[in-house]
């Protein structure tokens, strides 16, 4: 519990996230406009599904999806890295799942910070995919040598900024007046900077690396590179984006568009071309674009499984190209396969194939008399208990390559042998990642165990 003299992390974190919404609405206009659309479509799809806006109302959603964003960042250092998690944990974000990216063929390890419980998501559930790069896989040895170099003498948080997190370890919080001032310091961190460190001969060899190699050793910190709001339509959205002078990549990737979503879409523009002086060159670099995401729900292991097994069928018979040149044939193919994954919600729970969050009904809840008794599935068959899917909160990183390789193009893909280190980047941030299954796990658990406890203090039997 937080001490009441502290402002209450869930709150620290919807100011900054708000604040880092206005930064980025100005750093990038395109995303303003991408705001508007999606407000639009969700309240269009709200209007014309009574059903789904009084499920969302239910279970708690329906506030939070016009304040629901994630945004993304990319560290240089195991410091870095450290670092950046104390300062989310301040805001009550924890790093959630290790993700590897380099199979992709992006020289990045990632986790994603995120608030992890029930209230905590319910009240503003802002997640910051946060990724390391990793050095080693930079093959020139000089030139990684000068990438360590100077990314060890950059300094990507404010005195300011350091001085409170450390207050806020100590003391347990931060009071109002802190938070403020901590929000405004943290903010800096993910701040464009158009001065780049490097000159243009240097930066260029970092791209030659790699493109993102050069996007995080060449600027003075990890500048935002997208944020992105969650729609309920995320169909319509891609469709209506050119109608608002925004191009949006050919294929949303994730899942097909299904009656019951599950996990997460994505879909996204191009990169911006942004003006930078390169030691009094001007010159330019492509990194910061915009996305859209839906969520569906949260997959368990056999789920997920499941849907990676039907996302490699997938795959292995069509390859998007980056270039939309055979989005057609690739959506057309999904959609047969994943014919394979139940679409309604009683196949799932029966099957186990994902998580629910469950919930004493109005009509228990109207009732007096004698004790329920029964299992789950009896007292959902006597609607006396609902099982509503729970959100996924996390994150799918073939589709987050599948994005930056739309941004940047086929040619950006380069091999890298796979290898996964989760020990050595939990070694990096300075704690281990929290597994993304148990807590979804414990979601269910609890809940259904706070429903049988009310159902059972009442006083009727289930006929």
């Amino acid at each position: 519990m937080t001490d009441p003299k502290f402002a209450h992390p869930d709150t620290i974190r919807a100011r900054f996230s708000a604040a880092m919404s206005y930064m980025y609405r100005n750093e990038v206009p395109a995303y303003g406009t991408l705001m508007s659309l999606v407000s639009d479509v969700n309240q269009r799809v709200l209007d014309a599904d009574p059903i789904l806006a009084g499920n969302m109302r239910w279970t708690g959603q329906l506030a939070r999806v016009s304040e629901e964003r994630h945004g993304a960042i990319r560290v240089g250092t195991a410091e870095e890295l450290s670092t950046i998690r104390r300062l989310f944990a301040v805001m009550g974000m924890h790093p959630v799942g290790y993700y590897d990216l380099t199979e992709a063929g992006v020289p990045v390890h990632s986790t994603a910070f995120r608030p992890i419980g029930e209230e905590a998501l319910r009240r503003n559930p802002f997640r910051v995919f946060t990724s390391l790069l990793r050095l080693d896989l930079i093959a020139d040895e000089d030139l990684r040598a000068e990438a360590a170099r100077l990314l060890e003498s950059r300094k990507i948080f404010t005195d300011r900024c350091l001085v409170l997190i450390e207050r806020s370890e100590k003391q347990g919080g931060l009071t109002e007046e802190e938070a403020a001032d901590f929000v405004n310091e943290a903010l800096e961190t993910f701040r464009w900077h158009a001065d780049a460190l490097v000159d243009r001969a240097l930066y260029q060899r970092l791209h030659d690396a790699h493109r993102l190699i050069a996007d995080v050793v060449s600027f003075r910190g990890p500048h935002i590179n997208h944020l992105t709001p969650r729609t309920l339509d995320i169909d319509a959205v891609q469709k209506m984006m050119p109608e608002r002078g925004i191009s949006p990549k050919a294929v949303i990737e994730g899942p097909p568009r299904r009656k019951c979503p599950i996990l997460l879409r994505q879909t996204s523009f191009k990169a911006l071309e942004e003006a930078v002086n390169f030691a009094g060159e001007q010159g330019h670099h492509t990194a910061r674009f915009g996305e859209i995401e839906a969520r569906g729900q949260a997959l368990t292991p056999k789920g997920k499984a499941l849907y990676d097994r039907l996302l490699t069928e997938t795959r292995n018979r069509v390859q998007p190209r980056a270039d939309g040149s055979n989005a057609a044939e690739y959506v057309a193919t999904l959609n047969e396969v994943f014919a394979a994954f139940p679409d309604d919600l009683d196949s799932i729970r029966s099957q186990q194939l994902g998580y629910f969050e469950y919930s004493v009904t109005e009509k228990a809840q109207n009732l007096s008399g004698k004790v329920f008794a029964g299992d789950p599935d009896t007292l959902m068959a006597a609607g006396y208990l609902r099982a509503d899917p729970i959100v996924y909160e996390d994150f799918l990183p073939v589709s987050a390559a599948g994005i930056f390789q739309s941004n940047l193009g086929d040619e950006a893909g380069q091999e890298f042998e796979a290898s996964p280190n989760q020990t050595r980047f939990q070694e990096a941030l300075g704690a281990p990642v929290q597994d993304e299954f148990q807590l979804y796990q414990d979601i269910q658990d609890s809940s259904l165990a706070r429903c049988l406890k009310v159902l059972q203090g009442h006083e009727r039997e289930i006929a």
